[in-house]
């Protein structure tokens, strides 16, 4: 069974072993810098602090990031096509691109990169089991924490069914041809739904069984804080501010 690329990333991340709580305030301020301040400079150098740190610092392969990015990015300039082109009525209906919609997309564009390059960050660098105990240990409800445990758990079984969905359909020349692999991509797509739906029921009806009403915890081992890493990233967030405010004006 395949893992996914991601979470693979995180168990061998060497920030693995840092605090969850840490990474996720270094990450969570990185994407507020983004959300609150103009796009330019502050989203490239959001980005790039982001990305910077994930490759040098946290050891990610510079490749398997961009990688992670390319989904990402495909949603962002399907977002910002959408802004930059406006719906005009004075000659009749037609579609037209201006300069402020341009500025607009472009901003857009910036926003949700650093935001996705912050989220990264902390995605990249802690596996999924230690972001469901931090999220217990912030008091989150306990129904969606369980909801999102089980999701993620899912994916692995209807990743394995995907992989062998589609081999069986290759081996059959499912993807000849551009009508052949249209046709095979739709009955893939109804079947992981068919098998996700009954799955899910089957996994309902096995706990109801057992008569399980407590949650599927796992052990959680807290990694303690470290006040060093706290102050570099508040550094460096503070660094940013400033750097942005100066640039923009907002200082003066």
């Amino acid at each position: 069974m395949k893992g996914l690329a991601i979470d693979d990333a995180a168990w061998s991340s060497r920030w693995r072993e840092r605090a969850v709580r840490d990474k996720a305030c270094l990450s969570l301020g990185l994407l507020l810098t983004a959300a609150v301040l103009p796009p330019w400079p502050t989203s490239p150098l959001v980005a790039a602090v982001a990305l910077g740190l994930l490759v040098t610092r946290a050891g990610t392969p510079a490749g398997l990031v961009a990688r992670a990015l390319r989904g990402p990015a495909l949603f962002i300039v399907i977002g910002c096509i959408s802004v930059a082109v406006v719906l005009t009525t004075g000659d009749g209906l037609g579609l037209t691109v201006t300069a402020e919609s341009t500025h607009r997309a472009l901003g857009v564009a910036g926003h949700a990169i650093a935001g996705t390059s912050a989220m990264l960050l902390l995605a990249m660098t802690t596996p999924m089991v230690d972001l469901l105990a931090g999220l217990r240990r912030l008091r989150l409800p306990e129904a969606c924490v369980e909801v999102a445990g089980l999701i993620y758990r899912m994916l692995f079984i209807l990743l394995d069914s995907v992989g062998t969905i589609r081999e069986s359909q290759a081996a059959r020349l499912g993807y000849s041809s551009l009508r052949r692999s249209l046709r095979s991509a739709g009955m893939l797509t109804a079947a992981i739904l068919t098998r996700s739906w009954s799955r899910a029921r089957r996994l309902e009806q096995g706990l109801a069984g057992r008569e399980l009403t407590a949650s599927l915890r796992t052990l959680d081992d807290p990694t303690p804080s470290s006040p060093a890493f706290l102050v570099a990233g508040g550094a460096t967030l503070v660094a940013l501010v400033s750097l942005a405010a100066l640039t923009t004006g907002i200082a003066a």
